[in-house]
């Protein structure tokens, strides 16, 4: 504990993000960012700021978000949870809370993700699925999927594959340390982790190996696109939000 009384804790939540404009705060529209903080605040009774390892956009999920926070609070951890969880809404859930040192930092600690990507095949999905996987009515091809995305494994420049964030950003170079394709009945599920990622890089890529698995393009133009290094052109576009979850983050 600090001399002024705080400590600094790291939550790690999960949440729906179908009802929030993402995670971070932004004017007038729900976040899951501010929806922590309110509820944290009403809980100890002063202003809060909470970081984020990162930002999930619109309708993206997480199991596995990690974020901290300095509070000035007598409760422990574990009731501080539980407070937390008797306050949120359904959609969001704080799964634990620790102390953390006084220099840890939820982003800039963190030295490795994975998201993942949900796809249900076929000519209907199950209610609830919809709002949790990408629903494409073809047949994909998997082999071919799994080719391309072991092009995106090692430290690449990956602006092809990113959106404009509409803010500076210094290098568009990321690594990527394993990017799997499994196959179980009608669900794929793309499974990626790197050192970071990109705005909407994720669904970038994802939404370019669709294109190889509905044979719309080669698995050997990840390669390509890759060492050209050029903006995203339309060839490449994002998969829709609702597949994807930040699932987990390590320190």
């Amino acid at each position: 504990m600090e001399a002024n009384g705080t400590r600094r804790i790291c939550l790690t939540v999960a949440y729906d993000g179908t009802a929030y404009c993402g995670w971070q705060i932004q004017p007038d529209r729900p976040s899951v960012q501010q929806t922590l903080e309110e509820v944290l605040q009403g809980v100890i009774g002063h202003p809060v700021k909470i970081h984020g390892s990162g930002r999930t956009d619109r309708g993206v999920h997480a199991r596995g978000q990690v974020a901290h926070v300095d509070v000035a609070t007598r409760l422990k951890n574990i009731s501080l949870l539980r407070a937390m969880n008797a306050r949120l809404p359904p959609d969001i859930r704080v799964m634990k809370i620790t102390d953390a040192k006084g220099d840890f930092h939820a982003r800039r600690s963190a030295h490795h993700k994975e998201y993942r990507y949900f796809v249900v095949m076929g000519e209907t999905v199950l209610p609830d699925k919809r709002l949790y996987a990408n629903h494409v009515y073809r047949k994909l091809d998997v082999e071919a999927m799994r080719r391309a995305a072991e092009a995106f494994v090692g430290r690449h420049d990956f602006a092809a594959f990113t959106a404009n964030p509409q803010r500076e950003i210094e290098t568009t170079v990321r690594t990527i340390f394993s990017f799997k394709v499994s196959h179980r009945g009608s669900e794929v599920v793309f499974a990626v982790q790197g050192d970071g990622f990109l705005y909407k890089q994720v669904r970038s890529m994802v939404g370019f190996l669709l294109r190889v698995g509905e044979g719309a393009e080669k698995p050997e133009a990840v390669k390509s696109l890759l060492e050209a290094a050029a903006p995203r052109v339309a060839r490449v576009p994002s998969a829709p939000a609702q597949g994807l979850f930040l699932w987990k983050v390590w320190y």
